[in-house]
């Protein structure tokens, strides 16, 4: 039983003695408030390896900070946008027009698809969130994806090069390779999506973020990456828009490409 004054002993050795765990369950424990703040706060230590911590009894993880270690800062590549999507706020929104946009000819365009891609790599451990307004699809993707055509070969989620996320009215609905999974949960008025990739472990989260920041798990795709992973939009319906959100200091790369964790 860990209680108020074990978590001070928790937090030392979580904070000091870096290590493989990535979970803590405290559920059937009495930290106390004081001890969950302490905890809480360790989760932004660059030296603690935990991500997920519990302290719910009601079951299923409420996240913290914790994550938000793994912030990237990442803008939409204006050479990848389909000619119906129109980019803004310094290239961290987009929104799908009826006007065409005379974008000049590049190989690497969505040219039949309502579609676009981040410029920046996924590498190591990386978290962002976007939100969306309407109809519109949040997605991982091999950065080889193909660019050219309707088939299912270019649409993120519908083939085994991305991984992606809808909204609808009343559910989340993942896919990948075209299989489709729908996820049921209490939406509200939250627009708002989390990402995590690790990509040494080969996972993929997915989480919806409440006006308050705590991040409820939706699913997670396993996978062996093997190849340049980025963010990529879909955006379905006219006027239908997903913005990059801003994480209050996001990190920065390492000279490998992999984020710095972050000290807070």
């Amino acid at each position: 039983m860990v209680t108020e004054e074990g978590c001070g002993y928790l937090s030392s050795a979580l904070s000091s003695n870096p290590s493989h765990l990535r979970e803590l369950d405290l559920s059937y424990n009495h930290p106390g408030d004081s001890g969950v703040k302490l905890l809480s706060d360790t989760l932004n230590n660059p030296n603690c390896t935990l991500d997920k911590f519990n302290v719910d009894h009601g079951g299923g993880f409420r996240i913290t900070a914790g994550l938000q270690k793994y912030a990237c800062d990442l803008t939409v590549d204006p050479d990848t946008a389909h000619n119906h999507l129109i980019l803004s706020e310094e290239n961290r929104k987009v929104t799908h027009v009826r006007e065409y946009q005379s974008y000049p000819d590049h190989p690497e365009r969505f040219d039949k698809t309502l579609q676009v891609l981040c410029r920046e790599s996924l590498s190591g451990r990386s978290y962002w969130e976007a939100e969306s307004s309407g109809d519109a699809v949040i997605s991982v993707t091999y950065k080889g994806i193909n660019r050219k055509g309707r088939s299912d070969d270019c649409v993120f989620g519908r083939n085994k090069n991305s991984w992606s996320l809808r909204r609808s009215n009343d559910k989340f609905t993942v896919c990948h390779n075209n299989k489709f999974t729908d996820i049921r949960v209490s939406l509200g008025s939250c627009r708002r999506v989390g990402v995590y990739v690790d990509v040494s472990d080969g996972t993929l989260s997915f989480y919806s973020v409440s006006d308050t920041h705590t991040l409820t798990q939706l699913h997670t795709f396993t996978s062996t990456f093997t190849e340049s992973l980025c963010a990529g939009f879909r955006v379905y319906g006219l006027n239908s828009s997903v913005s990059l959100c801003e994480i209050k200091n996001p990190v920065s790369n390492n000279k490998d490409g992999t984020p710095s964790p972050l000290s807070l």
